[in-house]
């Protein structure tokens, strides 16, 4: 899932103080789930701000409200009217949502309300790892299932790096080091003689260094 971390308050603050109208607008599907976008965030965010704006003796109305995901048309139909309504719209989704919105509303007002940080998974309830950087080439049945692209600090692709040490990152002592985790599933597995083949030279062109990137299903 895409994970984010809503801005420091003073930041969101100077976006959206000059204006009388603001809608903080949860995204209640990715964001929802690091407990940063959702809709309580959204009313909890709101709640911030209109005493904030007490504080600074400003008069502004500012609500909340929210939808399934910003980054599908269908779910902003029955949110126009309160979109319409606002000066300024607090986005709480990703920068996808943000952008999708303003796509899709060229006139409005848009700030984003969170920082997008990375894909990844529920480690525990609370935190939060990434595990995938969306090369568009994935090479996880070579790796037994273990990202050396996103867990490893070099992105190194045939094993680890001469300052692994005793299965930690030199960059990080308390980071496991992928490769030594991709040996190791590989030995249970009893795939160990994979790991003595040669992987071929990555095309990153499926990266993002080429521009924004486009999947078009031509049966849909």
């Amino acid at each position: 899932m895409i994970v984010g971390k809503q801005k420091p308050i003073d930041e969101i603050w100077e976006s959206i103080k000059g204006y009388k109208k603001v809608l903080v607008f949860g995204c209640n599907t990715c964001v929802a789930v690091c407990h940063e976008g959702g809709n309580k965030e959204a009313e909890i965010l709101a709640s911030l701000l209109r005493m904030r704006a007490t504080q600074e003796k400003t008069e502004m109305d500012i609500q909340s409200s929210g939808i399934e995901r910003q980054c599908e048309h269908e779910f902003f139909e029955g949110a126009k009217k309160e979109l319409e309504w606002a000066d300024v719209v607090l986005s709480l989704a990703c920068g996808v949502g943000v952008q999708f919105m303003v796509k899709i509303f060229p006139t409005m007002l848009v700030y984003p309300g969170l920082d997008t940080c990375f894909l990844g998974d529920v480690e525990k309830p609370g935190i939060f790892t990434e595990s995938c950087q969306a090369c568009g080439k994935c090479i996880l049945g070579m790796t037994a299932g273990i990202c050396p692209i996103s867990r490893c600090a070099k992105r190194l692709l045939n094993g680890p790096c001469g300052g692994s040490s005793k299965g930690k990152c030199e960059i990080n002592k308390e980071l496991d080091c992928a490769w030594h985790l991709i040996v190791e599933r590989l030995e249970a597995l009893g795939r160990l003689d994979d790991y003595v083949e040669i992987v071929p030279l990555k095309d990153w062109s499926t990266e993002r260094a080429g521009g924004p990137r486009k999947l078009i299903h031509e049966d849909v």
